[in-house]
């Protein structure tokens, strides 16, 4: 599971790193330029991801957060590649 937190109508698409939330969970930061209408913004959620961990965009699952810019992501896939993908974003 990933733990994000997304900015809609941003100029770009990127990931920006991780975030410590004041409750102390740590979010990935990412950006995307799709509007927050009709799940466009959520579609490109799992597009950036998707290429960012050259993963299948099958292999994500938006699990909650539809409607919220924090959002959870199931991932599946090797834990082990997976991680280190993540560790190189950001």
């Amino acid at each position: 599971m990933l733990s994000l937190r997304v900015t809609p109508n941003a100029g770009r698409d990127a990931i920006d790193g991780i975030e410590q939330r004041d409750d102390g969970t740590a979010v990935l930061r990412l950006r995307v330029s799709a509007v927050p209408d009709k799940g466009k913004a959520n579609a490109a959620v799992l597009a950036l991801l998707a290429k960012s961990l050259s993963i299948p965009k099958s292999s994500l699952t938006l699990v909650s957060g539809e409607l919220s810019r924090f959002k959870t992501v199931h991932v599946v896939g090797d834990i082990d590649i997976l991680v280190s993908r993540l560790s190189t974003l950001g």
